[in-house]
């Protein structure tokens, strides 16, 4: 049996579980959000706490079981909670500025780069090299975050580009001086 998948879930005060035939509909104090459960997998919901159960001991059952549990769960925190992730701009000259709900990157680019939020993702900055990316889906913010980081990814000599919070990055040596 699946460690995670055979865990019952919990349901905090103040948020509410249905299920709908193959979908999870999780409704909080932050939102509501859907999963939609793959084929062998059932769910149930039963005093207070999400049961996932699998009909057999298939590759694709025990899978899906551990799988499913967890987008439960992650919609459940994401409701009450929210997720967020943290992504710092490195280097001379490079810096962010919040436009409205949008953020603007200057990244040694000719030309500033607009990155506009998608549904339910909000942008805050912090100083000039600091940006949170927050919402309640922990799949897009995520998706998000690694879109921004895509722009300008931090090269191994120096460092710069846009990294996450606490990254660590491996430096290279350069060209070795005679």
């Amino acid at each position: 049996m699946s460690r995670i998948g055979r865990l019952p879930i919990d349901i905090p005060a103040g948020v509410t579980v249905s299920v709908d035939g193959r979908d999870v509909f999780v409704k909080g104090p932050k939102g509501e959000l859907s999963v939609t459960i793959a084929r062998p997998i059932e769910v149930a919901v039963e005093e207070n706490q999400v049961i996932v159960t699998r009909p057999d001991d298939e590759r694709e059952s025990r899978s899906l079981h551990g799988l499913t549990r967890t987008l439960i769960n992650n919609n459940i925190i994401g409701v009450t909670q929210g997720y967020s992730k943290g992504l710092e701009v490195v280097g001379t000259g490079y810096r962010v500025q919040q436009k409205g709900s949008n953020i603007e990157f200057a990244l040694g680019f000719s030309h500033p780069v607009l990155v506009e939020p998608p549904a339910g993702i909000t942008f805050t900055v912090e100083g000039n090299n600091k940006v949170t990316v927050s919402g309640i889906d922990k799949q897009a913010v995520g998706e998000t975050a690694a879109n921004i980081r895509k722009i300008r990814k931090p090269e191994p000599y120096k460092g710069k580009g846009v990294r996450y919070a606490g990254e660590v990055v491996r430096r290279k040596a350069g060209k070795a001086g005679k």
